[in-house]
């Protein structure tokens, strides 16, 4: 073992938050136009034949239970890492000897609702002895289409290295190549040591951004009330839905009320919130709930390591405002503040702290920083990129592409959103129980944003 081939403190803190109600895994659904009613089926064969030459998707997460290599026996003279004492507890990515693609790749018999089968699929936790993934191939009742649902571990994978990982089993994509990683000088003994000062102070920074995240997310806390709608016991059940709206509205919304095409997305997410409340019963009336926006610390064309590279913003959804355009501006404003502080501030950003928690920490913490995510935020609003290009498999063409991130424990409803080809595609995940009219859910999306489009003049 080398330090090279521990999991990040990120990746490792998803792995130890996963429970059989609370599967931590990523999802996306995509939805191909079929040349013919076998389309299913040899799109399924495609993907297991690719997926034996993708490395990445080889990598099993195994866990660690001492602080060494065995076969390595400790030795002063041999240069070594001092991360690798504290790996007690953690977790390893290795490649998996018996790795076989027939155990990821499944081909179902014929459905009409993709949708409801994903939902199904998503609340399966995937097999955490073997690589931590999954590919599910939906094939159409009417033989015109087939789905493809991707499940990713989330500590495997953030939403841009699960991208990477699906396309390398989609036909070939014309992208620019990655710029390569400056070397990193080697580790040895004694200029590790000679970083201790170095460590140190950044302990003492570490410490004061700590309290700055905590005060932070006190103030976020602090005389909100979010809606009994968004939280739920963990039933263990998942519920997905799709929505699917036209980019060029969202640009003509922004260029009327101003802010960014993200900040319109979130607005939506906000009205309908509202929208939802009302119509089943609960009330919007001071609901202000508070949403985690993850924010992405990579460079899509860079080429860089395995894991997670994420921060995050939050920032408060005026359900509450009956007004569409005010709540544009009150969701634009949050974000223009949260992106003057940066990622690294704010009461978003305690993703980065898990750097700087043991590994010990991450495994004995994992329940509690699970049922803490309640507290922080009461709904996961996210949003995934993807590549402008038509992406297809075995020639069929990708019409319609969903995300799904992982529901949070104590939280109904996780949102997710891509833009692909001139469409903006919203992702929900709900706990099937707690929210059994997610289809309304999903109305209230399009219906808001025709609200929008109306009180711009459009």
């Amino acid at each position: 073992m080398t330090a090279d081939d521990l999991l990040a403190p990120l990746d490792l803190a998803f792995w130890n938050l996963e429970s059989a109600e609370h599967p931590m895994h990523l999802g996306a659904l995509g939805v191909f136009t079929a040349d013919s009613p076998t389309a299913g089926a040899h799109a399924a064969d495609l993907l297991a034949a690719r997926a034996a030459a993708v490395p990445g998707l080889r990598m099993r997460i195994r866990d660690v239970w001492r602080p060494f290599d065995s076969a390595q026996p400790f030795d002063l003279r041999r240069p070594f890492d001092l991360r690798l004492p504290l790996a007690f507890g953690g977790a390893t990515r290795e490649p998996d000897p018996e790795f076989d693609p027939v155990h990821h790749v499944t081909l179902h018999p014929p459905t009409a609702d993709f949708q409801a089968d994903a939902g199904l699929l998503m609340q399966r936790p995937l097999e955490r002895g073997r690589p931590p993934w999954e590919a599910h191939v939906l094939p159409g009742e009417d033989g015109g289409s087939f789905a493809v649902l991707f499940k990713f571990h989330h500590a495997l994978a953030d939403g841009l290295r699960a991208l990477t990982l699906a396309a390398a089993v989609l036909d070939p994509l014309d992208l620019p190549a990655p710029r390569p990683r400056p070397a990193e000088p080697p580790r040895g003994l004694l200029p590790d040591v000679r970083r201790l000062p170095d460590l140190l102070r950044g302990a003492v920074s570490d410490v004061g951004r700590a309290l700055d995240i905590g005060a932070s997310v006190a103030v976020h806390t602090l005389g909100m009330r979010p809606s009994p709608a968004l939280t739920a016991r963990s039933s263990g059940t998942r519920r997905t839905a799709g929505v699917v709206i036209d980019l060029d509205d969202v640009h003509r919304i922004r260029k009327v009320a101003g802010g960014t095409v993200n900040d319109v997305l979130i607005a939506v997410v906000a009205g309908a919130l509202r929208r939802w409340l009302d119509e089943r019963g609960d009330g919007s009336d001071g609901v202000v709930p508070r949403a985690l926006i993850p924010v992405s610390k990579r460079r899509p064309r860079t080429a860089h390591p395995q894991g997670n590279r994420l921060s995050g913003y939050l920032a408060r959804l005026p359900v509450d405002d009956p007004d569409p355009l005010s709540r544009l501006a009150t969701v634009r404003t949050a974000m223009d503040r949260n992106k003057d502080a940066g990622p690294g501030r704010g009461a978003g950003a305690v993703a980065l702290l898990a750097d700087h928690v043991p590994a010990l920490g991450h495994r004995l913490g994992g329940p509690l920083a699970g049922q803490a995510a309640r507290l922080w935020f009461d709904i996961l609003v996210t949003s995934v990129p993807l590549p402008s290009l038509g992406l297809k498999l075995g020639g069929n063409p990708v019409t319609e592409v969903f995300p799904y991130a992982p529901l949070a424990r104590g939280q109904a409803l996780a949102v997710a959103v891509s833009t692909y080809r001139g469409q903006v595609h919203y992702g929900l995940v709900a706990d099937a129980e707690a929210v059994p009219d997610l289809d309304r859910f999903a109305r209230a999306l399009t219906a808001e944003v025709e609200t929008l489009i109306t009180a711009c003049g459009s």
